[in-house]
């Protein structure tokens, strides 16, 4: 489990840095062809290895898209995404939180809601 002392990594910093001048959630595969430009020895493996620890700490988060590949936000904080079903783009979708989900979600469950998730679908601005 990755604690507070964890080994500085260039590439997993470079991983994290690269997300966050992204809006366009990247897979695993756009991070990799785009990092190989500055690092030409790193590895799919190391990637792959880097985005797991990221998404494990809460400093990215991993959404899967309807192409079959996990797609990555550099902005693990709550907020929705938007998937065209055209073109397969994954993109944030600005609105409130929508909390009574919560709520409703938990009236009748015997259990514990902390949270949810939603995507909305359609056809993206370039698709329309």
């Amino acid at each position: 489990m990755p604690t507070a002392a964890m080994k500085y990594s260039r590439q997993r910093e470079a991983v994290r840095e690269f997300l966050m001048t992204r809006k366009d959630h990247p897979t695993a595969e756009v991070i990799y062809q785009n990092l190989r430009m500055i690092y030409p020895r790193i590895s799919l493996g190391t990637v792959y290895r880097n985005l797991a620890l990221l998404v494990e700490l809460g400093e990215i988060a991993k959404l899967p898209g309807i192409d079959g590949f996990d797609h990555f936000d550099g902005d693990p904080t709550p907020h929705y995404h938007f998937i065209c079903r055209e073109c397969r783009a994954v993109m944030d979708l600005r609105l409130p939180q929508l909390e009574y989900l919560n709520e409703e979600a938990a009236k009748g469950f015997d259990g514990e809601i902390s949270g949810h998730l939603a995507y909305f679908y359609g056809k993206c601005r370039n698709c329309k």
